[in-house]
């Protein structure tokens, strides 16, 4: 994510200057005894909590402490003992990425690990780069706020500095996870207090968190969530009951699913946003379910997307400042499907309390935005048609989705260490052989686990038809060798089964990257049909090519070189292409970010670097497909391709362009094409650079949300104000018929959407810094 002053954010700073205020805190005491929280259960140990570890870090200190129990540490969790130093001393030990002497790092990576327990929490938790907080999920712990609770929030993600500023830069805040807690403010005075600080990016989620806050009150200011900034993101699975604001969100784009809010004077406030889509969210009992009138005339909320969801018993479902004359001309887009206002009086008030919307019944379709039908574009508040979806996307009326797994039943026994099976993972040694024979020995009732280390593979490695494997914070498994360099003939490095065959294969929590050049390789090549729906899926594995440590693409190689025409040096290619689902495939992705490094994240100058990737996403399934929360960026032909595809979703979607096209344009120095590559003309500085999305003779595509944005021409930013830094970013191409695209965000592209039926300029659609449009259709 670029590192760039964005103006859009400017509008915050009184906001946050006010927030920073309601959160901090006074004196008060200590609890006399825990509490007892409805939920918890007394099941079996927790795998996470007793499997063998062997993790080691492979391009770093190989004696590096990876798991830490915070029992180990002193902490009690006993409901009366400040746990809090013992907590932060497990979170920072080893010299690890923090403080804010330290902007990233990937070799201090940190689980660490909260068993059962109530534990007091008098000062934030500061959560250090690289670090995945993990609860026993079979027994949620809990993290109770102290009266006395002095901080911004008890989960602090990036802290800030006594001068303003924070340790990490908010849009490179990368690599975290929160999951399996119970967060609880009810013992500090009910005007103060926020549950997690989430100034995050990329590569980063909340999952099973329930918060416990204040119910009612005049002097409330109690908040779940409490997020400023930041290039997201991913939350799911989350429960909030109680305070001023269970969600208080300001992010460039995000993506959340299945959120509960119970009796939150508001559910969720919009600060700021570009884009941000809601799926099966349930608001009860609230005053106002979601506030995106923040800037009043002049509004800071780029679109909202609310799919299958429910709004009861709430006095308003959406409060917004959107009107015929409201400024910027797409501020305040608003999709809504297939959601239940029953029991809510006003599903959408505008300004001066004007019903825009009459609750007590569900709404199917509804725009508020800038709305296309081909290359005809108007501002409107109207309901909509939308055909059926096919029933293969659906599970009974609403989108099909799935949480990540964590296996909370399965004992560790029934993992299967690969480094046990004979792998080395020290970033040197050739572990193709060891790999593929753990695969193949694996057994249906077994969970191959990668310990945390670097494996290089050198030839393709395939996945049967039934597998599920899991990793120890991200284990890198890295493409490299002779066999993957022929560009003009891909090979796979993972291959998930042969095309015809059906199976159910999970991933989750993984890292897939190159050492060095490898620009015949398709990282990863998904074949396998689902034997059921949802039976095949990937939840928080990453793609990443370059910018750290064992990849040998990085600054001391790849610096960036814009002052001169150059043609790429072939010591900094990365891979041919990152993800390819074929025409067989039906596989289920949840916040998976695949990125080619645009900086440096390991070596002390975090200077940006140009790595030339050739292509990103390639979907060509017929069977259906769900895209939640991905994002793939700085690709040199394409971010995202849809081709021959049907039965395809995406919400929401996000891209970069290559900071350094067109130094080279595109398609260099990927010149010899694939079957399916888009074309390009004679070298041109705006029209010969990476496509944000393209889709090819589909049917049945449906993106709900997307951001797609290009930042440079050559590493300057003349033309971000301008909005001209290349000229397309959406092309729609050949025979495609039902693509429907909601909610689209994109940033310097001249013509944000190009097909057959013209094109939309983003000089007609102009949003807080995007352009935004609310709806576009071709039948």
């Amino acid at each position: 994510m670029v590192i760039f002053s964005l103006p859009a954010l400017e509008l915050l700073a009184a906001v946050l200057l006010g927030m920073r205020t309601i959160l901090n805190p006074v004196a008060a005491h200590v609890p006399r005894q825990g509490t007892t929280y409805p939920g918890q259960s007394a099941a079996g140990p927790y795998w996470v909590s007793n499997i063998e570890r062997k993790g080691t870090v492979a391009y770093g200190n190989a004696d590096f402490k990876i798991f830490r129990n915070v029992k180990d540490y002193g902490a009690r969790g006993d409901g009366v003992t400040d746990d809090t130093a013992a907590i932060n001393q497990a979170i920072s030990e080893g010299n690890r990425c923090g403080g804010g002497g330290c902007d990233s790092s990937t070799v201090t990576p940190a689980i660490v690990y909260f068993p059962a327990g109530t534990y007091i929490i008098s000062q934030p938790l500061l959560q250090y780069y690289y670090t995945q907080m993990i609860g026993d999920a079979t027994n949620l712990p809990v993290l109770k706020a102290a009266p006395q609770f002095e901080g911004m929030a008890v989960i602090d993600a990036d802290p800030y500095l006594p001068d303003g500023v924070n340790w990490f830069t908010n849009q490179n805040n990368f690599f975290r996870q929160v999951r399996n807690f119970v967060i609880d403010l009810r013992a500090m005075p009910p005007n103060r207090g926020a549950g997690i600080h989430w100034q995050v990016a990329q590569a980063t989620s909340l999952h099973n968190i329930r918060f416990e806050m204040v119910k009612g009150g005049a002097d409330n200011r109690q908040q779940g969530i409490f997020m400023d900034n930041g290039s997201g993101g991913w939350m799911s699975d989350l429960i909030f009951n109680g305070g001023q604001y269970g969600a208080f969100l300001g992010n460039q784009q995000f993506t959340t699913r299945n959120l509960v809010f119970n009796d939150c004077d508001t559910a969720i406030f919009m600060n700021w946003n570009w884009a941000w889509t809601f799926k099966s969210v349930s608001i009860n009992n609230c005053r106002v379910g979601v506030d995106m009138a923040n800037g009043g005339f002049n509004q800071t909320v780029g679109s909202i997307l609310m799919l299958d969801s429910k709004i009861q018993a709430t006095d308003c479902g959406f409060n917004t400042s959107f009107s015929p004359d409201s400024i910027p001309n797409s501020g305040g887009t608003l999709i809504l499907e297939n959601t239940d206002f029953t029991g809510t009086p006003v599903a959408v008030k505008g300004p001066g309390d004007q019903t825009v919307v009459a609750g007590g019944a569900h709404v199917a379709n509804w725009v508020q935005g800038r709305s296309y039908i081909g290359n005809d574009g108007m501002r409107t508040q109207t309901v909509v048609t939308e055909p059926a979806k096919s029933a293969g996307l659906l599970s009974g009326n609403k989108v099909f989705e799935r949480s990540k797994p964590q296996y909370e039943n399965v004992p560790a026994s029934q993992f299967v260490s690969v480094k046990s099976a004979g792998a080395v993972g020290d970033g040197l040694t050739d572990d193709t052989a060891a790999i593929q024979q753990a695969l193949t020995n694996l057994k249906d009732d077994q969970i191959l686990y990668f310990d945390h280390g670097a494996y290089l593979i050198t030839d393709t490695v395939f996945v049967g038809c039934h597998a599920k494997i899991t990793g120890e914070i991200w284990p890198l498994i890295m493409a490299s060798g002779p066999k993957f360099q022929d560009p003009a003939q891909l090979r796979p490095v993972f291959k998930v089964g042969n095309s015809g065959q059906s199976g159910a294969v999970e991933m989750s929590d993984l890292m897939f990257e190159t050492r060095g050049p490898v620009p015949g390789a398709v990282l990863m090549e998904w074949n396998l049909n689902a034997e059921k729906q949802g039976s095949n899926g990937m939840w928080d594995v990453h793609f990443r090519i370059g910018g750290s440590a064992g990849t040998l693409l990085q600054s001391d190689t790849c610096a960036k070189k814009p002052s001169a025409p150059h043609g790429p040096d072939p010591k900094c290619v990365g891979a041919g292409m990152l993800y390819h689902t074929t025409k067989d495939a039906s596989v289920y992705l949840e916040n998976c970010w695949f990125w080619v490094s645009d900086h440096e994240l390991d070596l002390a100058d975090h200077y940006q670097i140009d790595i030339y990737n050739g292509r990103g996403v390639l979907i060509e399934s017929q069977n259906p497909v769900w895209f939640y929360g991905t994002n793939s960026e700085h690709n040199v032909l394409y971010n995202y391709q849809v081709m021959n595809a049907k039965n395809v979703w995406m919400g929401l979607i996000q891209s970069e362009t290559p900071y350094y096209q067109s130094n080279p344009s595109a398609p260099f120095p990927f010149t010899t094409p694939i079957p399916g590559d888009p074309t390009f003309g004679a070298p041109d500085a705006l029209s010969n650079k990476a496509w944000g999305l393209r889709v090819v003779d589909s049917e049945d595509v449906f993106v709900y949300g997307a951001g797609l944005y290009s930042f440079f021409e050559n590493y300057d930013q003349k033309c971000v104000p301008a909005n001209n830094c290349q000229n397309g970013m959406i092309s729609i191409e050949g025979t495609s018929k039902n693509i429907r695209l909601f909610g689209i965000s994109t940033k310097a592209a001249v013509d944000m959407i190009v097909s057959s039926q013209g094109s939309v300029k983003d000089l007609d659609n102009r949003s807080n810094f995007c352009g935004t449009v609310a709806r576009w259709v071709q039948s």
